[in-house]
C-alpha cells in the first residue's frame, strides 16, 4: 500500500474530512502519468505564495511544535493544486486569493486577519458551487499537507512501532492520543 492509498483510507475512516475534491484530485494525481496540463498553467505569483504561507501558518501555528511554514506545507499546497486538481477547483482558489488581495490581507495585523479567515469560513458554509471553495481547498491543503509530513507526524502522533494488544489505557499527562 503506498502514501496516497492510506491517506485516502485515513479520511473515508474519519468519515470524509476531506472534500471529495481533494479525494479526485488525489486519484487524479495517481492515475496520471504526468501533471496536469490540460488547462491554463496554474502559478502563484510572490505575493500570493506568501499569503498562501502567511494563512497556512494561522491555521497551524509554530508553538512547541512546527508549524505550517516549518514543514513545508506552502509549497505542497501550492504542487497540489497546480499537479492534482481541475481548472474550476485553481479558479476558485485564485478568485479566493484575489478577494484577500483586495482587502490587503498581508498589510493586516494578526488579530484582523484571523477575523478575516473566521469571515471567510462564515461565508463557505453558505455558499453553494460546483467547485471547491478557497477556504476549503486551502484548509483541506494545510492539513494533508501538515498531516503527512514527518515533522508534523512525529509532533502530532506516538509512534508505536508494536502496539500490542488493544485495550483501553489512562494516558499521561501530555501524552499524544494517537499512534499511527
Amino acid at each position: 500500500m503506498n502514501r496516497r492509498e492510506v491517506i485516502k483510507n485515513v479520511a473515508l475512516m474519519l468519515g470524509g474530512t476531506f472534500s471529495a475534491s481533494s479525494l479526485m484530485a488525489m486519484n487524479h494525481w495517481e492515475q496520471s502519468t504526468s501533471p496536469n496540463n490540460a488547462g491554463a498553467v496554474f502559478i502563484l505569483s510572490d505575493l500570493q505564495q506568501k499569503m498562501v504561507a502567511e494563512i497556512a501558518e494561522i491555521i497551524i501555528p509554530k508553538t512547541e511544535t512546527p508549524g505550517a511554514k516549518d514543514v513545508g506545507v506552502p509549497a505542497f499546497i501550492e504542487m497540489m493544486l497546480k499537479d492534482c486538481y481541475k481548472e474550476p477547483d485553481q479558479e476558485s482558489f485564485m478568485e479566493g486569493l484575489a478577494s484577500l488581495e483586495k482587502v490587503k490581507f498581508l498589510s493586516l495585523n494578526s488579530d484582523e486577519r484571523k477575523g478575516v479567515l473566521k469571515f471567510l469560513e462564515q461565508e463557505t458554509k453558505k455558499m453553494k458551487s460546483k467547485s471547491t471553495p478557497f477556504w476549503r481547498l486551502i484548509k483541506e491543503l494545510t492539513l494533508l499537507g501538515y498531516f503527512t509530513s514527518e515533522a508534523g507526524l512525529k509532533a502530532s502522533f506516538e509512534y508505536v512501532q508494536i502496539p500490542g494488544k488493544l485495550e483501553l489505557i489512562k494516558l499521561k499527562p501530555n501524552q499524544k492520543s494517537y499512534a499511527y
